[in-house]
């Protein structure tokens, strides 16, 4: 895992968050399919091959870099964030972890929310206080009930 997310976070420093923001949409039909079965993947992967599951965060980052970001792109940063807040690496993850929130407006779609919400959500714990982690958990929850999650 750290090998991994130590690439990941390698090919980021390349770009600065403001670039991140204003990377173009995705518009290929084929690549936004793909892109959605990764996210559905990563989640999964965590559960059952955890060792395995950076590797489709690090995919989804990389083709929203090369192809543009797509609604499925704020789970992959959101990812990182916990990765490295697992490390030990907190206040680097809380980073992506507001830049996938970020993402998550720029990209005009709520249908990742319930998940980037919820990932984000335990990194959040330990910087910011309690109480407004909580009310981001509900927010959380209601994006997910919204979406079908």
């Amino acid at each position: 895992m750290e090998v991994c997310v130590q690439e990941t976070k390698d090919i980021l420093s390349g770009y600065t968050d403001k670039e991140i923001l204003n990377t173009r949409r995705m518009t290929d039909p084929t690549m936004i399919m793909a892109m959605k079965f990764l996210g559905k993947l990563e989640l999964g992967m965590s559960q059952i091959m955890p060792k395995s599951a950076p590797h489709v965060m690090q995919q989804i980052i990389y083709l929203s870099l090369d192809h543009g970001m797509s609604p499925v792109s704020p789970i992959g940063f959101v990812h990182l964030g916990s990765y490295m807040a697992k490390l030990g690496d907190i206040s680097g993850g809380y980073h992506y972890v507001k830049l996938a929130n970020s993402l998550l407006d720029k990209v005009g779609s709520r249908e990742s929310a319930g998940e980037v919400i919820f990932i984000g959500t335990h990194v959040r714990a330990y910087v910011e206080p309690l109480q407004a982690t909580l009310q981001y958990h509900d927010e959380g929850y209601a994006a997910a009930m919204a979406s079908g999650d």
